[in-house]
C-alpha cells in the first residue's frame, strides 16, 4: 500500500526544524544528559554562520546532542543529518577570535551548486522557509532513518525530503563524507563581513 505524502510547511524562524519551543528545550536538554556526541573530533566552540538561497536534501533526520570542545566542555546543538544535499548560493563565515579578522567562503553560485553526501551539522540556531516531505516528528532517535542516528528514548524527527529557502544557521560543526564546493572562493574579511 502506498503512503500519502505528507507536506508540512513552516514560515519564518525554524527553530529546530519546526519542533515547538518548549518541546525543544526539552529535546536539548535530554541530548546533554544522555551524551549524544554528533561529532567525530573536538570543535572549538566558536559558532559559525552558513546561509544559502536554498538548500534540497534527501534523506533527513533531527535529534538532540552535544559538541563537545578540547576541554571538555559540552555545547548543547541540534543535530540534522541530510543523506544528499544541495545548496546554492552556499556562504560560511567566522569572526576569528582574537584577531581583527574574519573567514568567509562562498561557493554553489549559477548553475553549479555545492553539494555534500552524509552531511551532519550540529546547530544553535536556523531561520528559513522550511518543506518537509512524509515527515515523523516524535520518532525515536535511534530509529530515524539516516544512517546517523540519535541515542534511544531521545526525541526526533525524519523527512524523505527537506527544502529550506533563504537559510541561515548558526553552527558549531559540520561534517560530511563528500562535501563539493563548486566555485569556491576562501578569503580574510572584516569580522562584520558575515553572511548575514
Amino acid at each position: 500500500m502506498k503512503l500519502k505524502k505528507l507536506t508540512s510547511t513552516r514560515r519564518g524562524r525554524v527553530a529546530l526544524a519546526a519542533v515547538p519551543a518548549a518541546v525543544a528545550v526539552t529535546v536539548l536538554m535530554g541530548g546533554v544528559a544522555s551524551g549524544a556526541v554528533p561529532v567525530s573530533f573536538a570543535v572549538s566552540g566558536v559558532p559559525f554562520q552558513v546561509g544559502a538561497t536554498d538548500l534540497e536534501g534527501d534523506g533527513f533526520s533531527q535529534y538532540s546532542g552535544v559538541a563537545v570542545d578540547a576541554d571538555g566542555k559540552q555545547n548543547p546543538v541540534a543535530i540534522s543529518a541530510i543523506q544528499d544535499a544541495t545548496l546554492t548560493n552556499l556562504c560560511q563565515s567566522v569572526s576569528i577570535p582574537g584577531a581583527p579578522v574574519g573567514l568567509k567562503i562562498t561557493a554553489g553560485g549559477g548553475k553549479k551548486p555545492a553539494t555534500a553526501q552524509n552531511l551532519l551539522i550540529g546547530m544553535t540556531d536556523l531561520k528559513g522557509d522550511a518543506t518537509f516531505s512524509n515527515i515523523r516528528i516524535g520518532i525515536d532517535a535511534s530509529k530515524v532513518q539516516t544512517t546517523a542516528k540519535g541515542t534511544k528514548g531521545d526525541f526526533a524527527q525524519d523527512a524523505d525530503h527537506v527544502s529550506i529557502k533563504d537559510l541561515q544557521q548558526t553552527s558549531l560543526s559540520t561534517q560530511a563524507g563528500t562535501f563539493t564546493l563548486n566555485g569556491l572562493h576562501l578569503f580574510i574579511t572584516s569580522p562584520k563581513d558575515t553572511c548575514f
